[in-house]
């Protein structure tokens, strides 16, 4: 049996889900079509308990709350444990060091990493946050999330350089992101450390958006020269990823 009331919230949640810069509650009442004086307690209700946040033009958006239930409900599916069995296998078809990370606010934060027995030495471990700009798998998020997601980011982004390479113009990293996008895969020239050279391919989920990234890391000529094999087997590897975690083939993406 449902619940008229719960039913109700869900379905403003899914709403302004689609509404990334807010809705007044007269415009939730008729998109919805609920009465206004019952919106807008609940909505009130929402509000106070921090499920919504309300800007100056009186919209409200999906708020801070819901962040930490969004996060805690993504680690319980526990993407690297699931990944795993695939990383491994990119490994030994690679022979070189295959990281994953998720996304956590503006930074990635590492959830695995297979070593290779010639791996290289990096500062790159589960559990670390490193900046999206500079990584192959940060890179791999910018390319493939949404541009407003994107722009958000990095609005709030100070390009700064970790290494002579690193990309520090705005307008050169979005032309870059650009160039990603079509190749299905990102790229890190030794961007965040001398010598490494890293490849990254986004790993969608159920609703069709990047939920994880997924990288082949080693030293830049050893990874220059199997380049092609490198990439066919990451993309292949990125896709039997996203399918475990229920991206169906043929859905797009975004």
């Amino acid at each position: 049996m449902s619940v008229k009331s719960a039913e109700r919230v869900l379905r403003v949640f899914e709403l302004l889900s689609q509404y990334q810069d807010g809705l007044t509650i007269k415009e939730i009442s008729e998109k919805l079509s609920f009465p206004q004086s019952s919106t807008s307690g609940l909505i009130g209700t929402l509000y106070k308990e921090g499920y919504l946040s309300l800007d100056s033009f009186n919209q409200y958006k999906l708020g801070p709350k819901l962040i930490q239930i969004g996060s805690a409900a993504l680690e319980s599916l526990d993407f690297s444990k699931q990944a795993l069995p695939y990383l491994k296998k990119l490994m030994e078809d690679v022979q070189e060091t295959v990281f994953m990370a998720l996304l956590s606010e503006k930074d990635l934060v590492y959830v695995a990493k297979i070593d290779n027995n010639r791996s290289i030495r990096t500062t790159a471990q589960p559990g670390s946050h490193k900046p999206l700009y500079c990584t192959g798998l940060g890179k791999a998020f910018l390319a493939f999330m949404n541009e407003q997601q994107k722009n958000q980011i990095l609005d709030s982004t100070e390009l700064l350089p970790i290494t002579s390479h690193t990309i520090t113009d705005r307008l050169e990293l979005e032309q870059q992101l650009e160039i990603f996008k079509q190749l299905g895969h990102s790229i890190d020239d030794e961007e965040n450390e001398e010598g490494l050279f890293c490849m990254a391919a986004p790993v969608y989920g159920a609703d069709n958006s990047i939920q994880a990234a997924i990288s082949v890391a080693g030293p830049k000529e050893r990874m220059i020269k199997q380049r092609n094999a490198i990439v066919e087997k990451l993309l292949l590897t990125s896709k039997e990823v996203s399918a475990s975690i229920g991206y169906k083939v043929g859905q797009g993406q975004p």
